[in-house]
């Protein structure tokens, strides 16, 4: 379903698009099924060029979640790197803290941390990890696919293929690296014990322009002992790769049968 709503923290209209299980028995080539209780929860994120619809457009996850009882939340950002802007709007306050309290109020979900994850691709997969290891406490586990994971040093790489007026309204002239906002100094919270982190799953095509970052993070998160899975095998910055990569996630994730 797509879902229009107004968001106080935003003062706007804002969207998002919703797939919520549904026990089938009927249909034609897809059965649906549901679990127990209150259902499990994927708040998956879009890159910088997307929106809410995205996923739905580019891939079968309605078909790939149809099976597992799994509701799944995809949120409007804009271009805002899931981050408080500079020059902008309140998009980390509205992700973290006002969208899963109006998702509450609109659809029955589990409000349990084994039942909460998080993904995301490009963009989205820098949202996800950024979300899970400063909520450690709201997710089981989160999955990044091509994420800027490095944003700290990508704002000034030279080959960056990203305007500068984005890293401009998001985070104006100040310094990110060692903030809330760099996924690297993130994982330093953990120390050398990990292991109340959420489980990580950190997927990167060798040939994209993104894989050093995604190298850098994995060597870090090891260091700290983070429980992580890593995928890194041929592939770009683009749906085919994103397309297969979001089933090997959902068959990863810690569902309850």
């Amino acid at each position: 379903m797509r879902v229009d709503f107004y968001s106080e923290v935003l003062t706007l209209s804002t969207s998002m698009t919703v797939i919520l299980p549904q026990r089938t028995t009927s249909q034609i080539g897809m059965a649906g099924g549901v679990t127990a209780g209150d259902p499990p929860v994927l708040y998956l994120l879009h890159g910088l060029t997307d929106d809410d619809t995205i996923w739905l457009r580019r891939t079968s996850i309605e078909r790939y979640v149809a099976p597992l009882g799994l509701a799944v939340v995809m949120p409007q950002v804009s271009r805002s790197f899931y981050s408080d802007e500079e020059h902008g709007n309140r998009y980390w306050t509205f992700l973290s803290s006002e969208l899963p309290q109006v998702c509450s109020s609109f659809f029955r979900l589990s409000q349990r941390r084994e039942d909460t994850f998080v993904a995301g691709l490009s963009m989205g997969g820098y949202g996800a990890v950024k979300w899970a290891l400063r909520e450690p406490d709201r997710f089981a586990a989160a999955a990044s696919l091509s994420g800027a994971l490095d944003v700290a040093t990508r704002r000034h790489h030279p080959t960056s293929p990203l305007d500068p007026a984005v890293w401009h309204t998001v985070f104006g002239e100040r310094r990110v690296t060692g903030t809330e906002d760099d996924t690297i100094a993130l994982l330093d919270r953990y120390g050398d014990g990990g292991a109340d982190a959420p489980a990580l799953y950190v997927a990167c095509g060798t040939e994209d322009f993104l894989y050093e970052d995604n190298v850098h993070f994995v060597e870090t998160a090891r260091l700290r002992g983070i429980p992580l899975t890593v995928d890194f095998s041929p592939g770009t910055h683009d749906w085919a790769y994103w397309d297969a990569k979001i089933q090997d996630v959902l068959a990863w994730l810690p569902l309850r049968g």
